[in-house]
């Protein structure tokens, strides 16, 4: 039997728009199993905290567990490759940072395209670091200092807790746009680095300020300048590096990405309970003890962010001749 032609095309209109509908409906169902959040580093570090920090606010607002996975190993690469290899369905989500745009150029093979194969959702927060000597260092000042470190070349001994870290690679862009020659000291972790500045076996280090502040409290270390586009709450009588070395930003930030091909249904619900949670005058609260900033981005905002930090590190790591250990 022929249908009449207009029958014929209202049923063909309402097949098509039948695959959209159910992906909407998927997304309003999402989530229906808990959800893993993968991090790329072990228990208790940065992205670990920030981690726990938003699991609990969305196990809440969502009705499933965001359960915490923790993938360390090869500079958070393992995590998100396992992340890539995942199902985009919105069960397995990754907590991006700041070494993810680093690892793109730093190592030479890797299984995925950090930028195309990660989906991203929401930014969650930046932190600054800060530029801190040892009191010995005779400067107070980050124009004494460069004058210091260029009257003194190749006797800096500039402090991070490994190649390719944040912490390196800010060093490296301070002496790109600097012209200073700083020796770099590589530790196993940020700990024995800052042991060692306290202690005056190395002068300088770009450290988070997380890591730093108590010492700076107590007089123990020096700030010069904190390494943000703006001032930061917990210094805010230190001036930032920018303003004596004209292009110099640096700080950390984390947020959570997905495969690629998640529905972008999914990566917008997640998106809105992020930044939710963002507003929370508890989660802003605990963010700023931690040193960070609230950063709530759009997907596409955020994208753009991990976009530039990719070409900008990328820079900074061929100009030094960054190797991963």
């Amino acid at each position: 039997m022929r249908l009449p032609r207009r029958q014929f095309l209202r049923l063909a209109a309402g097949a098509a728009v039948l695959p959209a509908s159910l992906r909407v409906a998927r997304a309003q169902a999402y989530p229906t199993r808990p959800v893993r959040i993968i991090v790329g580093s072990s228990a208790g570090g940065p992205q670990d905290i920030i981690a726990r920090l938003i699991n609990p606010w969305l196990s809440e607002r969502l009705g499933q567990p965001f359960v915490i996975e923790n993938r360390p190993g090869a500079g958070t690469n393992i995590g998100t490759e396992a992340v890539v290899r995942a199902p985009p369905d919105g069960y397995a989500l990754l907590l991006v940072g700041t070494p993810n745009a680093i690892n793109a150029t730093l190592y030479d093979k890797l299984n995925f395209v950090f930028v195309h194969d990660i989906a991203p959702i929401a930014a969650i927060s930046r932190e600054s670091q800060v530029m801190v000597v040892h009191p010995s260092v005779p400067t107070k000042t980050v124009p004494d200092f460069i004058a210091y470190a260029k009257a003194n070349p190749g006797r800096v001994n500039m402090a991070s807790g490994g190649n390719g870290t944040p912490a390196q690679v800010a060093g490296e862009l301070f002496k790109m746009l600097t012209g200073v020659n700083m020796v770099h000291v590589p530790y196993r972790g940020a700990a024995p680095a800052i042991t060692d500045l306290i202690g005056g076996q190395v002068q300088v280090m770009f450290a988070t300020l997380a890591a730093s502040i108590e010492y700076i409290r107590a007089g123990r270390l020096r700030p010069l300048a904190v390494t943000a586009a703006m001032r930061s709450e917990a210094l805010p009588d230190v001036p930032v590096v920018g303003d004596f070395v004209p292009g110099f930003e640096m700080s950390t930030w984390f947020g959570v990405g997905a495969p690629k091909n998640t529905p972008a249904e999914i990566i917008a619900k997640l998106n809105t309970e992020i930044n939710a949670g963002l507003a929370d005058p508890q989660i802003k609260a605990r963010l700023a003890d931690l040193g960070n900033t609230v950063l709530a981005l759009s997907p596409t905002e955020f994208g753009k962010l991990i976009a530039d930090e990719t070409e900008k590190w990328g820079k900074v790591v061929k100009f030094a001749g960054i190797k991963a250990e």
